[in-house]
């Protein structure tokens, strides 16, 4: 008998699959919390960067070692999370204000440069484009900067967050 109804098995996974694109989109556009919104919205200098730089390498030289050495692997977690978290390391609050950040503008600047250095790297990509949300600005601006965001990089994680092994 065969293919009574007329729709290839092929069909059926293709509508499951566009179904399926579907929900994500929804859930995705449904997760624009306002951490997100701020983000997205922050505008990245070279004024910003000069601080952030300042900053970064302040925290870099404290007793304790740079602030993401001690990352628990817990990536979902709000801005004021992450702001309570350094600012909560001994001395980091009074190393990015000496740099003339606040904590939150720290970590708001560190989650602008990962999103935007994300999209540059999308857009680079064969028939990339760059994502919905995202300001061509800020993509064009880690583009620019991208030997300087290698040195911070290497600096905000440095030798003192190797492991427990090693030292």
């Amino acid at each position: 008998m065969g293919r009574d109804s007329g729709v290839s098995p092929f069909g059926a996974v293709g509508v499951v699959v566009g179904f399926l694109v579907l929900a994500v989109s929804i859930v995705a556009v449904a997760a624009q919390d306002a951490d997100t919104q701020e983000v997205q919205r922050y505008a990245l200098t070279d004024a910003g960067l000069a601080k952030y730089t300042q900053a970064t390498q302040k925290l870099a030289a404290l007793p304790t070692g740079p602030v993401n050495c001690n990352d628990d692997g817990d990536d979902a977690k709000s801005l004021d999370a992450m702001v309570a978290e350094i600012s909560a390391k001994p001395g980091a609050q009074a190393a990015i204000q000496s740099a003339g950040m606040t904590p939150r503008e720290y970590v708001v600047f560190s989650m602008s440069l990962l999103q935007n250095g994300i999209a540059a790297w999308a857009v680079k990509q064969p028939g990339g484009s760059l994502p919905a949300g995202v300001a061509k600005a800020n993509v064009d601006f880690v583009n620019r900067h991208d030997a300087d965001l290698k040195k911070l990089e290497a600096m905000s994680q440095g030798a003192e967050c190797s492991d427990s092994e090693n030292d």
